[in-house]
């Protein structure tokens, strides 16, 4: 583990290196207003006009100018067996994490950023991007959500799920990545739960970003 860097009693906004656009920026900061970044995430505060609470990575995708403007920021962790994304989920404490940044781009990023989430479910983490949000589910959720708004339940590891209010619903179903997913769904009724046993991720479309908030945040 590493030193503890930033402690917040209130969520906030962690900008990672990928593109972000500035709905999602402002979407994210309407709702967390202060940042972390990710290493190259410095850019796309600097971009923005935003300065960070704190910069933390590797710092090898920072640019001179970031680094140069948030130098009293930067917090360089040297360690060559975790991602940036990791180094700040070791090195902060927040009750919620908005992270814009952490998808698209390179697939491989993709894949270890959602293979880091998995192996942090503590932190409360919500992936936003153009179209869609994705949390970490280890424990029962309760969403509001419009009926058939699109949605999916992608299993981590081998995993048992229950769910009421979709269209096709999971009876202690058991999930797995190379098994049974549910990556095509839809919400049928006013209210869904999910019931996982076992890490599943939930996927729904950038619009149902406060409904994901309110059924995650506070757990």
């Amino acid at each position: 583990m590493f030193d503890l860097i930033v402690h917040e009693t209130a969520p906030f906004t962690l900008l990672g290196g990928a593109d972000v656009s500035p709905t999602v920026l402002n979407i994210c900061l309407s709702r967390a207003q202060k940042i972390v970044a990710a290493d190259g995430g410095a850019d796309v505060a600097l971009s923005a006009g935003l300065t960070p609470l704190a910069v933390i990575g590797d710092l090898d995708s920072l640019s001179h100018a970031a680094r140069a403007a948030f130098r009293d920021q930067l917090h360089q962790i040297d360690d060559k067996d975790t991602t940036d994304f990791e180094k700040v989920l070791q090195s902060v404490q927040a009750p919620l994490m908005l992270a814009a940044g952490f998808l698209g781009g390179r697939l491989d990023h993709t894949f270890s950023v959602l293979n880091t989430l998995t192996r942090y479910p503590d932190k409360r983490v919500i992936l936003v991007d153009e179209t869609d949000v994705v949390v970490l589910l280890t424990k029962p959720v309760t969403l509001n959500c419009p009926v058939g708004t699109r949605i999916a339940l992608l299993p981590m590891q081998t995993a048992k799920v229950t769910t009421t209010g979709l269209e096709w619903n999971l009876d202690d179903a058991r999930m797995d990545p190379t098994g049974l997913v549910s990556s095509s769904n839809a919400v049928a009724a006013p209210q869904v739960t999910i019931t996982p046993a076992g890490p599943v991720l939930l996927t729904l479309p950038l619009a149902e970003l406060d409904a994901v908030i309110a059924a995650v945040h506070g757990q």
